[in-house]
């Protein structure tokens, strides 16, 4: 660890409004674990939750870019030095330790400010078309699609081979926001009429695969705008619980499924990481997928960068360029 200095910089919730920059020990690699010193962090729905509780503090964060710092026992790859961006609890630090398979190589057309936006979406939203058993050539409905990851799933079921992808919003003005990152059709509005929309714009079929990122009656909507044989894929739970319908479940032989990837085992965790690196880094590299970015923050204005995503206006991800050394 001579390389590294012995404490490092955080930002810690706990405080219930903003983050707290305070200083912690750098850690140290364990077995299986690399060292990463962090370029940029991105913030996701369970940073705004975090700020919003009360509670012990700790450190924030969940998606970080940065390059290899050092090998923890066992590991010699990614490179000391690669550029890399991943997921791990307390990421919002100057270093952080994250299993070896659970690492992204950043394309070198990509500063590490834009790629930190990538990962919880690519993990979340690829990792479900894999859960639903998606193949080049079936439709996809994609549920809460002006949402980070929802704009992630938009983007890569239109760049693996999905002739038709349809997204819902709430609101009337992010209609262009999701236009924009690929949908064919966007559809505003809740649960009510969404069935009868998509049916609409498929010809009576419904859709192949439903990503739903919404729970609740969209989610109930969304089994009812499915094709026969065709699967839903819960990812996010904003809504809460949902009332389905057992009968039609059976009689058209639909398949609900629900994904959890941060509870994932890490075997899990790492299937979905190299599935991305074989199957979605391409379409990063040329552009096909890229990153949405609300807006971007150096580390010493932290505050603001808090306060922009407590408005839950968010258009994209909020970026924290950490210093470089």
């Amino acid at each position: 660890m001579s390389a590294t200095p012995s404490t490092m910089q955080t930002l810690q919730y706990g405080n219930g409004s903003s983050w707290e920059l305070t200083t912690a020990p750098t850690p140290e690699p364990g077995p299986g674990e690399v060292l990463v010193r962090v370029a940029a962090v991105a913030t996701n729905n369970g940073d705004a939750d975090q700020l919003a509780a009360a509670g012990e503090p700790g450190i924030a964060g969940f998606e970080f870019a940065g390059t290899v710092a050092v090998h923890g026992p066992g590991v010699n790859a990614p490179a000391i030095g690669a550029r890399v961006a991943g997921t791990a609890p307390s990421s919002f630090a100057e270093y952080v330790t994250v299993d070896h398979r659970h690492l992204i190589a950043v394309p070198e057309n990509l500063p590490e400010a834009e790629a930190v936006a990538l990962p919880v979406g690519l993990v979340t939203d690829y990792g479900a078309m894999l859960a639903g058993g998606f193949v080049p050539g079936q439709s996809v409905l994609v549920t809460g699609a002006s949402s980070a990851m929802g704009m992630t799933g938009v983007q890569v079921a239109k760049a693996l081979g999905a002739p038709l992808v349809i997204g819902t919003t709430r609101s009337e003005d992010k209609r262009d926001l999701v236009a924009g990152v690929g949908a064919d059709v966007v559809i505003v509005g809740g649960a009510e009429g969404l069935a009868t929309a998509v049916r609409e714009a498929t010809d009576g079929r419904g859709v192949d695969l439903v990503l739903d990122h919404i729970a609740g009656p969209v989610l109930a909507a969304g089994l009812s705008a499915t094709a026969d044989e065709g699967t839903v894929v819960n990812i996010g739970r904003l809504a809460g619980d949902a009332t389905v319908d057992v009968w039609d479940l059976g009689r058209r032989r639909l398949t609900l499924r629900g994904v959890s990837f941060g509870s994932s085992r890490p075997e899990t965790m790492a299937e979905v990481f190299a599935a991305i690196a074989a199957d979605v880094l391409p379409a990063v590299a040329d552009g096909r997928v890229r990153p949405v970015i609300d807006s971007v923050y150096p580390l010493d204005r932290h505050t603001d960068a808090a306060a922009r995503l407590s408005t839950r206006e968010v258009r994209g991800k909020v970026v924290i360029v950490f210093p470089a050394e």
